[in-house]
């Protein structure tokens, strides 16, 4: 996939693909005045990324497309402590060396979406092991700690949902991720300048953190978005089977059950998913619309869609 400037802005497009959630204030303004970097973070706490991801990388190619240099952050140093929100209990610690591993394969499957040898705006990965690794707590809690207030923190929902479960609780461990996930910001904004943090909407109030932080220790402005989490028309989780979560890696996930998953989409969900996960262009997804309203039973718009992200994952070979 090759990266190319577009007469429509990311906002734009990300809107009219339903996956615009909510945006900081003048954000659409700041992308339309040069050519930003953007980034999302990556948990690499599994071997493989499933394709509840693929909605955050979308977001990733859409910005790439409209001439922004996107960053994938792998969270090799975050992935050792893990993401308090929508958890209901700690996660297993990895090791380092399970991350790194984990991280290696994330990039793998991310190059399948996202170009790293453009010209003009190659896309990046950054871990941020290589930063959190090297951090002194004395430091950290005198240079960032200083800029969080607690109350604050308390007030958060997943914080909120954690300590209301007397049994479990919550740590200190993953209190502290959402400092963590704001210095993020704040070091890919010095040294990549990079002033956008995208994620699903679930990450709302780290995102907002982060801008928070930037703007405080450095007295520069940051931007946030946000994609939309997904729900089936079914009730049934995205992603999920019978056989459990539908993963990128084809040693976990066959392309032929990859496949399968796409093409079996209700109608219900279909355009939406068009919408989402191709790159197909308004004319040619409402043309599948009416497709779909006048011979849903020749399933045409599952096939374009299974087609589409199968091929891109898994190369032809991959179609069944």
């Amino acid at each position: 996939m090759s990266s190319h400037a577009t007469t429509t802005s990311v906002l734009d497009e990300l809107r009219w693909r339903g996956l615009l959630q909510d945006a900081t204030e003048g954000t659409a303004e700041h992308f339309a005045e040069s050519p930003r970097t953007v980034y999302i973070g990556f948990d690499p706490t599994g071997a493989s990324l499933h394709i509840g991801t693929l909605l955050p990388i979308m977001g990733l190619v859409h910005a790439q497309r409209a001439g922004h240099t996107p960053i994938a952050l792998v969270g090799g140093g975050t992935g050792l402590i893990g993401d308090p929100s929508g958890k209901t209990a700690e996660r297993r610690l990895l090791t380092k060396e399970q991350v790194a591993e984990n991280a290696e394969a994330i990039r793998a499957q991310l190059e399948h979406f996202l170009d790293f040898g453009a010209k003009s705006n190659p896309a990046r990965m950054r871990n941020n092991l290589d930063w959190l690794g090297d951090l002194h707590l004395v430091d950290f809690l005198r240079d960032i700690g200083k800029h969080f207030s607690v109350n604050q923190m308390l007030a958060k929902e997943s914080v909120k949902r954690r300590l209301a479960n007397e049994e479990t609780g919550i740590s200190f461990t993953e209190f502290s991720y959402a400092l963590l996930q704001s210095y993020d910001f704040l070091e890919l904004h010095r040294t990549e300048g990079c002033t956008v943090q995208m994620g699903g909407s679930d990450q709302w109030g780290n995102i907002t953190a982060g801008i928070d932080l930037v703007r405080r220790a450095q007295g520069t402005r940051a931007y946030g978005l946000v994609l939309p989490l997904i729900t089936q028309a079914s009730g049934v989780k995205f992603g999920k089977t019978e056989e459990g979560a539908v993963w990128l890696d084809a040693a976990m996930t066959s392309p032929f059950r990859f496949y399968q998953y796409w093409i079996n989409v209700d109608d219900a969900d279909v355009v939406k998913y068009l919408k989402f996960f191709t790159l197909l262009d308004v004319g040619r997804i409402a043309e599948l619309a009416h497709e779909l309203g006048a011979a849903p039973e020749k399933r045409s718009a599952q096939k374009a869609l299974a087609d589409d992200v199968t091929s891109r994952l898994h190369g032809e070979t991959g179609l069944v």
